[in-house]
């Protein structure tokens, strides 16, 4: 298992509250064997992986369960958008019946309510994965601050499983992204959809979080799991 790390300054400047998760595609992509003609993308959000294929394709089918996002996905005679949630085991029996040539998904497998079953339904749709999932130490400091329990979970879980269903090499990068002030943190956070659109924190610790966070940037944590 390969540990690795990536740092990024001012991260608001950019203009892009999505900074993270381009990283996360870049590196996805950049390990994936040849050039697949034929996609699936779980959780394709409003397709920055779609936008930042660097080949030709003949069908990609991008699924997600969020209906706004699926509106900005790029469409095509050879792109389809499914509005589906990866946790319902109806949407596997429906993409059974297709066939591809690769299964991506990024930054979005974090969210699955049962994650074992999500990797079952994909190891049964019989094609190399790339996959990128964010792990319990998103916001470490962050959680340790406010005193919150971790919303996602361990990269020796996520291991666990992969092993299971995946032949698959399997590897840690560490993310850090600096900010000028805790409230641009903040802000990212809101605007970014990092914290999965979900209000994990109250107003008092809130508070405390803008009066006692040490660190000028957020870390993040994600493990690729790609297809040998």
């Amino acid at each position: 298992m390969k540990v690795s790390s990536e740092f990024s300054k001012h991260a608001t400047e950019y203009g892009s509250y999505n900074i993270i998760q381009k990283k996360v595609i870049k590196k996805l992509l950049k390990n994936v064997k040849g050039k697949p003609r034929n996609i699936l993308d779980l959780g394709c959000g409003s397709g920055s992986l779609h936008d930042s294929l660097t080949w030709k394709y003949k069908h990609f089918t991008g699924v997600d369960f969020a209906a706004g996002m699926l509106e900005l996905h790029p469409k095509a005679k050879n792109c389809e958008c499914i509005y589906g949630d990866f946790n319902d085991k109806t949407l596997f029996e429906n993409l059974s019946t297709y066939s591809y040539d690769y299964i991506f998904s990024a930054s979005a497998l974090q969210w699955a309510d049962d994650l074992e079953m999500v990797f079952k339904n994909i190891k049964e749709l019989n094609a190399p994965v790339a996959l990128a999932v964010f792990t319990q130490n998103t916001f470490k400091t962050l959680s340790e601050t406010a005193s919150i329990k971790p919303l996602l979970r361990s990269v020796g879980t996520i291991n666990k499983l992969q092993k299971k269903y995946f032949d698959a090499s399997f590897e840690v990068v560490k993310y850090k992204l600096e900010f000028h002030s805790t409230r641009e943190m903040f802000k990212y956070i809101k605007n970014s959809g990092v914290s999965g659109a979900r209000k994990v924190l109250d107003y008092k610790q809130t508070k405390k979080l803008l009066n006692e966070y040490p660190l000028n940037y957020l870390e993040f944590e994600v493990v690729f799991i790609h297809s040998r």
